[in-house]
């Protein structure tokens, strides 16, 4: 048993005897489901706190010879499998973590100038192995795959390669061509072809960032991926899904609607709605609800990528923090941090770092809930938006009026916010002027799920504010226009039969008609009470 070769049992022992263990092992089945194949390479893709980490150290635990795990995995799902047996603790292990290698690499290059990074993460490796299969490993080796290659033709024995934080050097390090290119060669030699394909079992690795789709990274064009945009299989393992939630926040006494206001969005079509782990954790170890995401690197990386001047970023980010879904084109994005060449390319890395969610059946992106939409805040608070923020500063008590239907005070507010707007939020069409509505009601994004131009049979209403689960608060629809009346806007509301399309709604319904004169550069409501 050692650090990189054959690990042992105990940290994910210790995950499974804490207090609070969802059982994941059920993902086992597909990496055994992969063993034997002719493309036994997965790569997962998440962000951070998203349980990488402890798939990678289950796995280890699952395969390695260095320990014996029958009765660590007793009880739990993945023991219940006809192959249980078949693949446990069978099979010679390197559990390799690039973070954490990377960090020492960097200690080792203070005292010596002259270690490399990519050297010196195969001398530690190539230096177990040496110890194990002393008459296969020479002490002049210095290349990883040509051990393995010499371990396998000698002995006929083959390796599960576990990778986590894979793409750290890509990060860490992104102008260092140098590096990159040697680690590439090293992950080519791995993971592409002969003679790694003979010793070879499994490849298991894990990142941030999805693979490079051309050039560079193509010596892991093989591996099968999953990401946030498109988790296949592995999508109830990325986070704790609803169920999970219920079980844990029942067991541990929390209130589960204000889980699901603070964690609850992010949400792949196979299995629904999906947590962050580390929250739910976090927030149930503390017994408070909180944003557990300030204050890492990812923080402040976000203001950087925020700040980035691609047309329509700026505008698409307010929409979102107003509530809206946005249409994102993710295939252009090359997965990298260096290559952004639009808007839809930052949205798309921070829907992998999980900043955004995804959602692949209508391909639009949202914030997915209160946690990571303080980030947001904070992170444009820091950068200068200061129209969005006086914007947001007011919505609570916008909403409070439009809930009470005090008509005079939500079009005071909404003029307010017109007036206290810089030229990201002034307004020329319906169209802009829904944008700074959407804005104007972020506070409502707590209680409620705005649905922008929802069809309705007779048209299309401009903004629907549907309440969420946690919600008691009515339904708002929200028509809006231009040089006309608040008046007019009730009328095409009812005359057009818009709230039909809530039929799958009960309960008190707000029909709120907005208008802006353009001459007077004045506001008008008008509020409504309907019943279904």
């Amino acid at each position: 048993m050692g650090i990189y070769l054959n690990p042992g049992n105990e940290q994910f022992a210790a995950s499974v005897h804490s207090e609070l263990y969802v059982d994941k092992t059920e993902l086992i089945e597909y990496t055994n489901s992969r063993i034997g194949k002719d493309r036994p390479l997965i790569c997962s893709s998440r962000p951070r706190r998203f349980g990488k980490t402890m798939a990678v150290t289950m796995l280890a635990a699952y395969y390695s010879k260095g320990c014996y795990s029958e009765a660590l995995f007793s009880g739990l799902k993945i023991s219940r499998s006809p192959f249980f047996h078949v693949h446990a603790n069978k099979y010679n292990v390197l559990s390799l973590d690039i973070q954490w290698m990377y960090g020492n690499a960097l200690e080792e290059i203070k005292r010596n100038s002259s270690v490399k990074v990519v050297s010196y993460i195969q001398e530690e490796v190539i230096s177990e192995l040496r110890g194990e299969y002393p008459e296969c490993v020479q002490d002049t080796d210095i290349s990883l795959p040509s051990v393995l290659a010499k371990i396998n033709a000698m002995t006929k024995e083959q390796f599960i390669i576990i990778i986590d934080e894979w793409d750290c050097l890509f990060r860490e390090d992104k102008n260092n061509e140098k590096l990159q290119k040697e680690y590439l060669n090293l992950l080519r030699g791995l993971f592409k072809g002969t003679p790694s394909g003979a010793f070879l079992k499994l490849a298991y690795i894990t990142g941030i960032l999805p693979i490079k789709k051309y050039g560079t990274q193509s010596a892991l064009n093989n591996f099968r991926e999953h990401t946030m945009v498109s988790p296949r299989q592995m999508a109830e393992y990325v986070g704790f899904t609803e169920a999970e939630v219920e079980v844990i926040c029942k067991e541990h006494d929390m209130p589960f609607t204000e889980m699901q206001r603070w964690y609850d969005g992010y949400y792949f079509e196979r299995i629904g709605h999906v947590y962050s782990p580390n929250s739910v954790i976090e927030a149930v170890d503390s017994r408070e609800f909180g944003n557990y995401w300030s204050g890492t690197e990812t923080y402040e990386s976000l203001m950087a990528y925020i700040a980035m001047d691609f047309d329509g970023l700026r505008q698409l980010i307010v929409d979102m923090l107003g509530g809206q879904r946005c249409s994102i084109d993710v295939e252009s994005f090359q997965n990298d941090i260096t290559s952004f060449n639009s808007a839809d390319d930052v949205i798309t890395l921070l829907i992998h770092m999980g900043y955004m969610a995804y959602d692949s059946k209508t391909k639009k992106g949202f914030i997915p809930n209160d946690e990571v939409r303080s980030v947001f805040l904070r992170a444009i608070r820091n950068d200068g938006w200061e129209e969005i923020i006086k914007a947001v500063s007011a919505s609570e008590s916008l909403l409070k009026a439009t809930l009470a239907m005090d008509e005079k005070a939500v079009a005071q507010m909404i003029q307010e916010v017109h007036m206290q707007s810089s030229s990201s939020l002034i307004y020329n069409n319906e169209i802009s002027l829904s944008s700074v509505i959407a804005l104007a009601y972020y506070s409502a994004c707590r209680d409620y799920t705005l649905i922008r131009e929802m069809p309705t049979g007779n048209g299309f209403a401009d903004m629907v504010f549907l309440p969420k689960r946690t919600s008691a608060y009515p339904a708002l629809v929200l028509e809006l226009k231009w040089n006309k009346t608040a008046e007019g806007a009730i009328s095409q509301i009812k005359n057009k039969r818009y709230v039909s399309a809530l039929k799958e709604y009960k309960g008190n319904i707000l029909l709120v008609g907005i208008n802006y004169d353009m001459k007077s550069k004045k506001h008008q409501c008008r509020i409504e009470k309907h019943m279904i």
